[in-house]
């Protein structure tokens, strides 16, 4: 049976940022940019208690913590303490599969220093980040990625949590179903909808309605809720999209300005296609409106999309098919996916498509 630990760093850029200020520590920090339009990237633990998190707006983080201390972003610095991270993995195993600058999965089935339990590996590797980079991580283990991605949010901060296979089934039934990989508020309110409020009720569902009701993730939530996963940790991990999105100083609704920033974001879009040599044929719109509502539009096409010639019509496609609102737009955002080497049989695939802010 496999041995998987999930380590995910606690308030990341937030404690990297107290730890490298004193005066920072113990205060209600937010890490982003201190704007009208600025959103909370991380929070430190003690502005969380006023509710603050991250993907919140700045302002409205302000309202919710009146002390709230607002620290820009040093993404390369970020960058530099996740690598140092990932060395003190390296120190156990190579099958390392990163899900994003701060959390990651190990298999430590066989491990480079043959410790048996994998509760040790973890407590060693938890015990290395705080000696050596003055950090905080919790970790989650268990026998396949689902249970120990979920292991490593139960204690957290500074958590360490075992998922035991003769007590799984036992875990998951308290389980709430928001907690399952892939439930969504849209999902989420489905599954209420059907009476499914927790893993039990979940694992009461045949396999046949789950597929009719949630289509390919049906099997999916099927499996989860008995404790299967068959994931393995990949450690080369396949890029799914390169996009990216701006947040404008100010909302805007004229059709000029809007095709003008579209253009900008097709720009954008097309140096980093370039950058990262992604090959797709999927451009997926974003549109973020002054209510913070927002929607998505996606075309398919024959043709793999690096050229403003192919991306910039579909865009303007997208924009026209999609911004049928006549409220204001907060961010536009572009990506492509659907790479053409990508594998033929079917994946789950956590998180969306990778859109990034720029400046």
């Amino acid at each position: 049976m496999r041995k998987i630990i999930h380590i995910d760093m606690d308030a990341f850029f937030a404690s990297v940022e107290q730890r490298d200020n004193p005066e920072l520590r113990g205060k209600p920090i937010a890490v982003g940019f201190d704007g009208p339009r600025g959103v909370v990237s991380t929070a430190s633990y003690e502005a969380r208690k006023f509710g603050v998190h991250s993907a919140m707006s700045i302002a409205k983080a302000k309202q919710m913590c009146k002390n709230l201390i607002i620290v820009p972003s040093r993404h390369e610095t970020y960058k530099q303490v996740s690598q140092k991270v990932h060395a003190i993995f390296q120190r156990y195993t190579d099958i390392i599969e990163p899900l994003s600058i701060d959390e990651a999965f190990l298999d430590v089935t066989e491990n480079k220093k043959g410790i048996v339990l994998a509760q040790d590996i973890a407590r060693e590797i938890k015990q290395s980040i705080k000696d050596e980079l003055q950090l905080t991580a919790s970790a989650g283990v268990s026998y396949n990625k689902f249970l120990a991605k979920i292991a490593s949010d139960y204690r957290k901060p500074d958590g360490l949590f075992t998922i035991h296979p003769d007590r799984a089934l036992d875990f998951i039934d308290t389980l709430p179903v928001e907690d399952f990989w892939g439930v969504g508020p849209k999902t989420l309110q489905t599954m209420h909808k059907i009476g499914i409020f927790n893993g039990k009720q979940l694992r009461a569902c045949s396999l046949t309605h789950l597929t009719e009701v949630f289509g390919k993730a049906g099997p999916v939530f099927y499996n989860f809720a008995r404790g299967i996963d068959e994931r393995t940790v990949e450690n080369t991990r396949i890029r799914k999209s390169v996009g990216c999105e701006q947040t404008f100083p100010e909302d805007i609704s004229k059709k000029s300005a809007i095709i003008i920033e579209l253009y900008h974001t097709v720009l954008e879009l097309l140096r980093r296609i370039d950058k990262s040599g992604f090959r797709g044929k999927t451009l997926t719109l974003k549109i973020k409106y002054d209510d913070f509502s927002n929607i998505t539009r996606s075309i398919t096409t024959n043709k793999i999309l690096t050229q403003k010639s192919d991306i910039l019509p579909l865009a303007k496609q997208l924009m026209n098919q999609g911004n049928t609102s006549a409220k204001a737009i907060r961010l536009i955002g572009l990506s492509v996916s659907n790479a053409e080497d990508t594998q033929k049989t079917p994946q789950w695939v956590e998180g969306e498509l990778e859109f990034e802010e720029w400046n």
